[in-house]
């Protein structure tokens, strides 16, 4: 991204990385899952926004615009183009922070201590898919804030699974901040994905004082559905948590690293990094283990030593 739209991004975000993380209630793990607690239950928006800005056209050879079906209609998304060769690759949707609904110019060089891009995955040769969610850009339906995104999100990974150079068991996912907290929450809802990346997520969704919360925030029910502290317990497949030590959601990993009990749940902070510059590091870090897994090197796994080392 420009300098200017990295800032631009980065002020946005700024509310998030430093927003309050105070103790939580009812945030034990419940024997029923976040899927089971949805069942039947209609979200009732307070606001009802959308963005309304097309999607811009991605440079040619570097991603590809098109579109995925979701329960909220067919919605936009960039993904790279169709690896050179035969076979299946792994694949990894990437959610944006700010405002995740929307996406925009993810191909321009980003500066290294705020890669909001994830460009290390598809430096790799890692097949990677920017969706927007409903209510972002053009689409269709509301923003809901952490509740029906999660829906699109699975949709997402639905479009992937169907190329035929995907390869369906090796589908990851990662998102920063308020990415973060949403991959999460899909964690939460599905065991379709081989690993999840959530950098910067907040515990509760009212840890936004408001801010991409498009309910009631005094409807106790509507909070606890958005807000991935209160469903540790339902994460069936590999997910890492991570954040800067030195300045973002680090009271609320440690809240959620607290009240976890769950073996597939690890956390890390990493130190000398924010809620911003953990990005380029780490996320290179992540790309060459999912290299390594598809190669038959071994599930993609992490110790805090390789984290800290990671190049600066």
């Amino acid at each position: 991204m420009h300098k200017r739209g990295i800032l631009a991004l980065a002020a946005l975000c700024m509310p998030i990385a430093l927003a309050a993380c105070g103790g939580t209630q009812d945030t034990a793990q419940t024997a029923q899952n976040l899927a089971a607690a949805r069942t039947g239950f209609k979200t009732h928006l307070t606001q009802q926004t959308r963005d309304g800005t097309p999607v811009p056209q991605p440079p040619k050879g570097v991603l590809d615009l098109i579109r995925y079906k979701s329960p909220a209609g067919q919605l936009a998304a960039y993904i790279t183009p169709r690896p050179a060769g035969s076979g299946r690759h792994p694949a990894i949707i990437w959610i944006t922070g700010g405002d995740s609904n929307s996406i925009g110019n993810l191909w321009d060089k980003a500066d290294p201590e705020n890669d909001q891009t994830a460009a290390a995955f598809r430096d790799a040769g890692i097949v990677t898919m920017y969706p927007s969610l409903r209510g972002g850009n053009d689409n269709p339906g509301y923003r809901e804030g952490f509740y029906g995104e999660v829906d699109d999100i699975l949709a997402a990974a639905d479009y992937l699974a169907t190329q035929d150079y995907v390869d369906p068991q090796r589908i990851y996912l990662g998102g920063h901040s308020t990415g973060g907290t949403l991959v999460l929450l899909t964690a939460e809802m599905s065991k379709r994905f081989r690993g999840i990346f959530a950098f910067g997520p907040v515990a509760e969704a009212s840890d936004y004082g408001g801010q991409f919360f498009y309910a009631d925030l005094n409807d106790a029910t509507e909070v606890k559905l958005r807000s991935p502290i209160r469903w540790l317990g339902s994460v069936t497949s590999p997910t890492f948590v991570f954040e800067g030590a030195d300045q973002g959601n680090g009271d609320s990993l440690d809240a959620l690293s607290a009240e976890s009990s769950n073996p597939q749940l690890h956390f890390f902070k990493v130190p000398g990094r924010t809620h911003f510059s953990i990005l380029a590091p780490v996320t290179t870090v992540i790309a060459r283990k999912i290299i390594g897994d598809a190669a038959g090197k071994g599930a993609v796994s992490f110790n805090q030593l390789e984290l800290n080392m990671a190049p600066r």
